[in-house]
């Protein structure tokens, strides 16, 4: 086998986006619990399933527009910087949902365990990602 065929072989290819997108998630998930107010790790692990929806969300959120960007783009640093990209136009959207209930504050509703607002995160997030992904592609 020829060095490069192996490179582009496409267990070789999937292996290396799956631990490329699994480090960027990584990376979204710590910048996300920097932009929370609440720790979400620590109320997930109490049984806070606001936050596992809102932070499941988020989590398929930005796998999704990394699969856009896996489809779209051929090399791995386009790949990683569209799916970045996209990641912070959902931080965007994350803050604009803030932005848009001056009756109530998101992150302290997710806390207190207000499954709806939980749930219309997570809806944000996973529809949003969809829109990013298309305009990505």
């Amino acid at each position: 086998m020829i060095k490069s065929d192996f490179w582009s072989h496409p267990l070789v290819e999937t292996a290396g986006y799956f631990s490329v997108v699994v480090l960027c998630l990584l990376v979204s998930m710590v910048l996300f619990e920097l932009v929370t107010k609440y720790q979400n790790w620590e109320q997930i692990k109490k049984g806070n399933f606001a936050v596992a929806m809102a932070t499941g969300g988020k989590i398929f959120g930005v796998a999704n527009i990394f699969r856009f960007s896996i489809e779209r783009h051929n090399t791995l640093p386009e790949m990683i910087g569209w799916g970045l990209y996209g990641f912070i136009l959902l931080v965007f959207a994350y803050i604009l949902f803030e932005f848009m209930t001056p009756k109530f504050n998101v992150d302290k509703e997710i806390e207190a365990d207000n499954r709806s607002v939980g749930f219309i995160s997570l809806t944000i997030s996973v529809g949003l990602s969809y829109v990013i992904g298309a305009s990505i592609s």
